[in-house]
């Protein structure tokens, strides 16, 4: 009896991660679409082919998801975008991760895009709850970046500018009309990320 019990806990609660998981991938793929205003309860739960009500069983508020998607959103991605280090010279894998992300593809797939190019402008006008879930998912991607390194200030400051020069790069690309002058954007983003890259003290 006392198996068939655990049985039952442990298939409610694989039911229950599996749908928290759907709304997640759902109001993650609402947010680099729409921003904040993407994580509305019934779009998301429609999206995900759940009821209203079951809204409820996993998250407090609209305020709590859009928290939770973003950090769905990045931590999904980040492996798209940050791969691990295998022995790469510090100059080269700051050049890989600016070749990966500055890309015409990657401009323009909204769906799979990296969370902090979609929401940044978004986390500037966020809730404190929504901006430190942003910071915080932005340490971890430079701790990322830093993988296998010294712990020194300099390679985070690398790291630092490379984001700022991808993300600033992605999202000036994606915002003008033009897809002359967008392609313009990410050429000289890319060779601004190489110079850097060239700049940073390498690993002895």
């Amino acid at each position: 009896m006392m198996g068939i019990m655990r049985n039952v806990t442990r298939n409610r609660d694989d039911l229950k991660a599996a749908s928290r998981r759907r709304i997640l991938d759902a109001a993650a793929w609402r947010l680099r679409r729409e921003g904040v205003d993407g994580t509305a309860i019934v779009p998301v739960m429609r999206e995900a082919g759940l009821t209203h009500g079951a809204f409820y069983s996993h998250f407090a508020a609209k305020e709590d998801l859009a928290v939770a998607a973003f950090s769905h959103a990045i931590t999904t991605g980040r492996p798209r975008w940050i791969k691990a280090r295998k022995n790469q010279a510090w100059t080269d894998r700051l050049k890989s991760l600016a070749r990966q992300y500055l890309t015409s593809a990657h401009r323009d797939e909204l769906k799979t895009s990296c969370g902090f190019t979609a929401l940044s402008s978004d986390a500037a006008r966020g809730t404190p709850e929504f901006r430190a879930g942003y910071e915080r998912e932005l340490r971890l991607s430079l701790a990322a970046i830093c993988e296998g390194t010294d712990d020194d200030s300099s390679r985070l400051d690398d790291a630092i500018a490379m984001m700022v020069i991808c993300v600033g790069g992605l999202s000036l690309a994606r915002a003008v009309p033009d897809k002359e002058f967008s392609e313009r954007i990410l050429r000289v983003a890319r060779a601004t990320a190489n110079s850097a890259a060239n700049a940073a003290l390498d690993e002895s």
